[in-house]
């Protein structure tokens, strides 16, 4: 049951980008040659308005594939015939409706569910966050500066601020105490295991309901959160924070919407769904951000390409452009294998 719900996760998450990318190629007259969900050998095809439409063998990725994509062809209905901002827009739409997707679910997530407010639970004793007056029922509204939702971003905040809480800088909170506004600068402290925190705790699995207004102001919100802890988890990524066996690829996701399942069975199927969409919300915001990164192959590269012709106002040699998105394909190609390795390992072992 839970491949068959990870294969419907994965197909709407893909078929959402890919839909992005086919629309605003539509809207922008470029001929879409093939639309298709799944990579390999095709399985079942069929063709309608000038556009193949396939099911492919192996169950991950997909393609919009647009005529003369990665040619010097300027010819009617290409990709190439459109302008720099057109292109821009159809390459951009894929990611865009990823985070759309997310939004979407949000909404049903939240008006089912609730939110976790900021709110503290507990103020451990001793703890400069204690002498500094914050209590039991508070709640934080920003840390340095920012703006505060949800508590998991009071989590986020100790898990990817480590550096910076080890050297001691006080941390500056806003938070509500008796309907006033206070700020306080918290000291971080080691809590006996090597990890830099505040002394504050709150709820993460604890929601309260929201307004129909709230509902839509708070998806936006956690839209960004994903997008925020998809950011800070490559930047500890490449401060060495995790490693390479911390990542999971599509059979570590796998496992771990399977182990969701299961422990929410228990709780219903209301929980069951809620969690399976909330995967889903961590798993489209993820795609969007990682196909933005200015990577060759990628929808990030692509667009750093695009964009240094709209400063030049001259199109980069498509052929060159080409050999670099090859190379980089075969490097995340290499990628996905080292992961996939490291994902059955972990199995295993």
């Amino acid at each position: 049951m839970s491949i068959l719900i990870a294969l419907l996760i994965f197909s709407l998450i893909v078929i959402i980008h890919e839909l992005g990318h086919f629309l605003l190629a539509k809207f922008n007259g470029v001929v879409v040659t093939e639309f298709s969900l799944g990579m390999g050998p095709r399985l079942f095809s069929t063709v309608k308005g000038g556009t193949r439409y396939s099911l492919k063998l192996l169950p991950f990725g997909g393609s919009c594939m647009m005529l003369g994509e990665d040619m010097e062809d300027t010819g009617e209905g290409t990709f190439g015939s459109k302008s720099v901002w057109a292109r821009i827009s159809v390459i951009a739409a894929g990611p865009i409706f990823n985070f759309i997707l997310a939004y979407v679910l949000s909404v049903f997530i939240i008006s089912a569910a609730g939110v976790d407010k900021p709110v503290i639970i507990s103020v451990t004793e001793g703890y400069s966050a204690e002498e500094e007056g914050i209590a039991p029922g508070d709640m934080i509204t920003k840390i340095n500066g920012k703006r505060i939702h949800f508590y998991r971003e009071v989590q986020n905040f100790t898990l990817f601020n480590q550096k910076s809480l080890q050297q001691g800088k006080p941390v500056k909170i806003q938070y509500i105490h008796n309907g006033e506004t206070r700020v306080a600068e918290v000291t971080p402290r080691d809590d006996g295991t090597g990890r830099y925190i505040l002394g504050l705790a709150g709820y993460r699995n604890y929601r309260v309901q929201v307004t129909p207004l709230e509902v839509l102001k708070y998806s936006a919100c956690e839209v960004k959160f994903w997008i925020d802890t998809t950011l800070g988890s490559l930047k500890m990524l490449v401060q060495g924070g995790v490693t390479l066996d911390d990542v999971s690829g599509p059979v570590g996701v796998v496992e771990m919407i399977g182990e969701t399942y299961e422990e929410s069975r228990s709780d219903g199927a209301l929980y069951v769904w809620l969690n399976m969409l909330n995967m889903a919300i961590l798993l489209t915001a993820n795609l969007g951000v990682m196909n933005l990164l200015p990577i060759p192959a990628l929808d990030g590269g692509r667009l750093v390409f695009l964009l240094v012709e709209a400063v030049r106002r001259k199109r980069i040699d498509p052929e060159i452009e080409a050999r670099i998105h090859f190379t980089g394909l075969m490097l995340l190609m290499l990628l996905m294998v080292v992961v996939l390795f490291n994902d059955v390992k972990k199995i295993f072992l």
